[in-house]
């Protein structure tokens, strides 16, 4: 069965309140009352003494002493008793009898000197009655007593009418209490209907949603939890968008990366066989195909290492290895492309700079990076360079060509981001997968590498790669 939340709310806040105020009004009802009968023992007992007392002090006029007390206690329904030794009452206010009936309990007390009161309703008498029991010591003897009556109907009334009052203040409390709740409560249901409808457009597909938070109470929280989960479902959404026309472009690279060189080596095949090609042009057209082979090759590879990397299949080799052999054969192996773009390679390093890392990794990692700052430099300048830094080793490659957008560098570590849309001119990662593989390789080295770039003054790589002791 389905209950809305809006009558759970009310239902326990109501369940709680009239559980406080039964359990409240019962303790305030059980207090008032016995406050009321120990006043009217306290009362009594006051009037008793002073009864006894006025008689010590007046043995000779008693009897006025008595009727004096009489006319003063009539008035406040007070009844008394005077009664010696043995029970026979002496003087009484109302209740004609030989004796006083106690009890042996209450009779061996008052003769011990102590007072005996009852403070609930007391049917010795013919009706509910207060009563209270003075000994009257003379010369430290026992002579008698004294037997102080007042009806209880007079302290029910106003215990009656306590409770009358009690019962109103706490359905007027309990009224005030509950539209208080229904007030919350419609509050916080409009506040759970609002996410509620939120979540339904975030499951329809609409990220921009948002819910007013605040950090009031944890439905305030949640907001704004929910706010950032929204947030980085979009963002996450976004990426997925890009990353998936990225695809898209990617199998269309694919597509003329491969028909590219496959339609000129099966050119070439068909020409040799057929004899279409002249002799003269036979080692020519078989140059051409074995570059194309090695550009195929190349492509295939370059998927392979991404993939073997992503899942964690390429296991390194590390071990100490002199810096400025490294770049000086990496000038050596590039110096021609970088002739082409009419640039020129530097290398700057000390030569007891030492890298912790796998060689053939390490050599992809740099000829990569040098070879998209060549792609990218017309008539400039690359440098290469390295430093011992505390325990790490720092390489950077440096070059002053056309630079990258603020906003792009983080981009060109994903996977089938190219910066230039050219198929044709790209001799390096032809599918936008070189930068993103030189991430997976720095990272795998527990490296950092970071980019420095300014449009048209030039991009600058720095990698820093730690030493055997941390490496290790």
């Amino acid at each position: 069965m389905k209950v809305k939340y809006l009558y759970q709310q009310l239902g326990s806040h109501i369940s709680v309140l009239v559980i406080a105020f039964l359990i409240l009004s019962l303790l305030f009802s059980q207090f008032v009352e016995r406050f009321v009968y120990e006043n009217k023992i306290d009362e009594l007992k006051s009037y008793g003494n002073n009864i006894l007392q006025d008689l010590e002090r007046n043995r000779g006029s008693s009897q006025l002493v008595l009727r004096q007390y009489e006319n003063v206690l009539s008035g406040r329904e007070i009844q008394y008793s005077l009664f010696d030794d043995d029970s026979t009452i002496i003087y009484s206010t109302g209740l004609q009898r030989p004796a006083v009936e106690l009890t042996a309990e209450e009779w061996q007390k008052i003769k011990s000197g102590q007072s005996v009161s009852m403070k609930q309703e007391y049917k010795r008498f013919g009706e509910g009655v207060t009563f209270v029991l003075l000994p009257y010591i003379h010369q430290d003897q026992f002579t008698g007593g004294i037997l102080l009556i007042s009806p209880i109907q007079g302290s029910r009334e106003l215990i009656s009418q306590m409770n009358h009052y009690l019962v109103y203040t706490v359905l007027i409390a309990l009224a005030i209490a509950l539209l208080l709740s229904w007030i919350v409560s419609t509050f916080h249901v409009k506040r759970i209907k609002r996410m509620q409808a939120a979540t339904s457009l975030v499951a329809a597909g609409d990220y921009s949603v948002r819910i007013p938070s605040s950090s009031f109470d944890e439905i305030g929280e949640l907001a704004d939890d929910f706010n950032k989960m929204v947030k980085t479902l979009h963002t996450s959404m976004e990426e997925i968008e890009n990353l998936e026309n990225r695809r898209r472009q990617f199998m269309a690279d694919v597509s003329h990366e491969l028909r590219t060189p496959l339609t000129t080596i099966s050119g070439v095949i068909e020409g040799i066989r057929n004899d279409m090609i002249p002799e003269a042009e036979k080692e020519k057209g078989m140059l051409l195909a074995s570059k194309e082979t090695k550009r195929l090759i190349r492509l295939v590879n370059e998927n392979l290492d991404y993939e073997k990397i992503r899942s964690n299949q390429v296991k390194l080799v590390k071990e100490e290895i002199q810096l400025s052999e490294v770049l000086e054969l990496i000038k050596d192996q590039l110096d021609s492309f970088a002739e082409e773009k009419k640039n020129c390679i530097h290398v700057d390093v000390d030569q007891n700079v030492i890298v912790y890392a796998d060689y053939d990794r390490l050599m992809q990692i740099l000829i990569n990076i040098t070879k998209n700052s060549i792609q990218f430099t017309d008539h400039g300048e690359i440098t290469l360079r390295g430093r011992a830094h505390g325990n790490d080793t720092i390489i950077e490659i440096e070059d002053t060509g056309m630079g990258i957008d603020r906003d792009e560098i983080e981009k060109i570590w994903g996977r089938f981001y190219k910066a230039m849309l050219s198929r044709t001119t790209n001799p390096y990662g032809e599918f936008g997968l070189g930068l993103s593989i030189v991430k997976q390789l720095v990272t795998l080295h527990k490296g950092e590498i970071t980019v420095e770039s300014e449009k048209g003054k030039g991009t600058i790589f720095i990698i820093s790669l730690p030493g055997k002791a941390i490496s290790s």
